[in-house]
């Protein structure tokens, strides 16, 4: 009965932890999305609303906060290799880790088909398909012609 309590313990402390990394996953994911939006030229306005005016000498432009495409997903990709690594950390991030595993460790033990084999299969796909087609072509323009028959038209 012991043990019972020590794993429900554990489970809540472990639930806790991976509720506060979900959090973490999924606000990392929203600031890459803000983020990017942010620094584009389309997200200027909205950035200008949030922040006061500077101060602008006569005869300067005012500053642009608009980031190149090149950094943006940079910044995107970084945040959300980020968001992948705290996501792996939790308990269903473990599980599809080892999942990933051992599907890799399936997939080596594939006997995968010889080139010949694989064309010899693809053309008969393309025959059957073909044969197909025009059987049923034919079936519809038999059909097209009895109701054409039928209604007088």
């Amino acid at each position: 009965m012991k043990t019972d309590t020590k794993n429900q313990s554990s489970e809540q402390v472990s639930g806790g932890a991976d509720t506060f990394k979900w959090v973490m996953v999924f606000t990392l994911l929203i600031a890459a999305i803000i983020g990017n939006h942010l620094f584009s030229a389309g997200g200027q306005d909205l950035l200008a609303s949030m922040m006061p005016a500077p101060e602008v000498a006569e005869g300067s432009a005012a500053p642009s906060y608009v980031v190149p495409v090149v950094f943006r997903v940079l910044g995107v990709i970084v945040l959300a290799g980020l968001a992948a690594l705290v996501a792996a950390t939790t308990t269903k991030g473990k599980a599809a880790v080892a999942f990933g595993r051992e599907s890799r460790m399936e997939m080596r033990k594939v006997v995968w088909p010889t080139r010949q084999e694989t064309m010899q299969t693809t053309l008969i796909v393309l025959a059957v398909t073909l044969l197909m087609a025009l059987i049923l072509w034919g079936i519809d323009g038999i059909m097209v012609r009895l109701v054409a028959l039928a209604t007088g038209v």
